[in-house]
């Protein structure tokens, strides 16, 4: 009898949100990219876009670039700086057109012709696909979205000229961009005269948080490209008010912002640590996989190359270090540099916008990834130290952990590895405590931990 009870009430639920959807999109028909200024202040580039959600709603979200000269703004000239700035504006507007999913976005800040208009189509449909679902959107619907690209025709201001053979590394504090950069730091082999050359590497933060900075103490690098992002604090208004909101491509972003710095700071590669895991996806809706990691993956990879060729600076190789590796032959690697254990996190709640600054929160798909993919190579030790307790004995992450190997009905929709990746570091991690590994636990203590005893 409950059962029966429940379900209308979900109907009318469901319902309900597809209402207040078709209200926003009739109440606020056109999201308006309308221009962006920028100047040097201080030493930095400030950046600001202007978005204008019809009628009444306005946006102005900043991009600051630390440690600018007016030299190396002119070196590029102003026809690749605006063509570069109009495009960060591009992809900024995911953040902002997200609140109210007009059914048009007009592009007045720049012009974009027809290909340009497809490709960033297909990058909101595949990039925001978890959005979609979480808010059970149906984008397939006929005219969901058009994109008007402005007036006049394409002045490609790409960037034509040659860059200096150095290494830019987009670093967030961890596993993945640690065993990155600790591997790019290895000499490469030059002339037999001039024997092993050291690579010229900096590393490229948004926002570094404090523990970010104490990782990048440890890895030593001096040189630093710091990008300070301002979201717009209306949307965090809006966002509260009820406005739609969700997962937006954030490497996506890093992808156009890691370019545009290469290009003023003079650096060819732009080094991601992007994971094979990255390819698999999490639920299928509307007959498209619904992909968390979309950004990250190899088809995301391809498109962007392609189009930065084209459209943004001929001479950058954009590419992921890790693309063949495992999350789990990845953890084995970062296991190698134990100067990172009291530094390094991969859990994202501390670094929500408002959140308290901490390394793990021991509650999270990601916490308890880490955890999982560590354990078969750490003594238990180590693994205290690392993350304050031992997240198998927690037993309200039984479901987390179902999801993980495949047993729940979605895999989390955080950036982790794929259901066999996690099955091959659970049937690891079970060995361990057996006693069938060099390292076993189970043969001091006798008892095998709650999660590994429970699936």
């Amino acid at each position: 009898m409950q059962k029966s009870k429940l379900l209308p009430r979900k109907r009318d639920s469901a319902m309900a949100e597809q209402f207040k959807i078709q209200n926003f999109r009739k109440r606020h028909p056109r999201f308006i990219y309308q221009k962006y200024f920028y100047k040097i202040k201080k030493g930095d580039l400030k950046i600001s876009f202007v978005f204008k959600i019809e009628p009444d709603i306005q946006f102005r979200p900043k991009i600051i670039i630390k440690d600018i000269n007016q030299s190396q703004i002119s070196q590029i000239g102003e026809g690749v700086l605006n063509n570069l700035i109009f495009h960060l504006g591009l992809i900024e507007i995911l953040s902002y057109w997200k609140a109210t999913c007009s059914s048009k976005i007009v592009i007045e800040a720049g012009y974009l012709n027809k290909e340009q208009i497809k490709w960033w189509k297909d990058l909101i449909i595949n990039g925001m696909g978890q959005f979609f679902y979480e808010n059970k959107i149906n984008w397939t619907r006929p005219n969901f979205l058009k994109i008007s690209g402005g007036q006049g025709k394409l002045d490609n201001k790409r960037f034509g000229e040659k860059l200096k053979n150095r290494y830019l590394v987009p670093f967030a504090g961890g596993r993945d961009s640690i065993v990155t950069l600790e591997r790019l730091k290895k000499p490469i082999f030059a002339k037999a005269s001039a024997g092993k050359q050291k690579k010229e590497i900096a590393l490229f933060l948004v926002n570094p948080s404090k523990q970010i900075q104490k990782t990048v103490r440890v890895a030593g690098i001096k040189k630093q490209i710091i990008v300070k992002r301002e979201i717009d604090t209306r949307l965090l208004k809006l966002n509260k008010k009820g406005y739609l909101n969700g997962h937006t491509p954030f490497t996506a972003l890093l992808s156009f912002l890691t370019v545009f710095c290469a290009i003023l700071f003079d650096y060819k590669h732009i080094v991601f640590s992007n994971e094979k895991s990255a390819d698999e996806g999490n639920v299928k809706y509307l007959g498209r996989i619904i992909n968390h990691q979309w950004a990250k993956s190899s088809e995301f990879e391809k498109m962007f190359k392609d189009y930065c060729k084209k459209y943004l600076a001929r001479d950058i190789n954009y590419f992921s270090f890790l693309r063949t590796y495992t999350e789990l032959e990845i953890s084995k690697m970062f296991t190698k540099y134990p100067e990172y254990f009291p530094v390094f996190s991969s859990c994202n709640a501390g670094m929500k916008i408002g959140a308290k600054q901490i390394r793990w929160c021991g509650n999270c798909p990601k916490c308890l990834f880490a955890y999982l993919t560590l354990y078969p190579f750490l003594d238990k030790k180590q693994l205290l130290k690392i993350f304050g307790k031992d997240l198998f004995k927690n037993k309200e992450l039984l479901p987390t952990m179902r999801a993980l190997i495949g047993e729940g009905k979605t895999k989390p929709f955080e950036c982790v590895g794929t259901y066999q990746e996690s099955k091959k570091a659970f049937e690891l991690s079970l060995k361990k405590a057996l006693g069938r590994s060099p390292m076993g636990e189970a043969k001091k203590s006798g008892k095998i931990p709650y999660l590994l005893g429970k699936i």
